[in-house]
């Protein structure tokens, strides 16, 4: 039983990413592995944590790409 939440959450975290292309797949993957154990061990949702957890894991990376940018611009200047 185990073994398919495993499967499942990897399953759902490769299909999101897949989905929503490579470019913007950053964080996506990290974010949902570590959203679908919190989700597993937090009342057997692991595919909610997924979900949540691509979702904050690309948003952090978008955020941090940024900073990288505006950091790289102001060295630039």
């Amino acid at each position: 039983m185990r073994k398919n939440r495993v499967r499942l959450i990897a399953l759902t975290a490769a299909l999101v990413s897949a989905s929503i292309g490579t470019a913007n797949a950053a964080g996506c993957l990290k974010g949902a592995v570590v959203g679908g154990v919190a989700g597993h061990y937090a009342g057997h949702h692991a595919v909610a944590g997924a979900v949540g957890g691509c979702i904050v894991g690309h948003h952090l990376a978008k955020k941090h790409a940024e900073e990288k940018a505006a950091q790289r611009q102001a060295a630039h200047t």
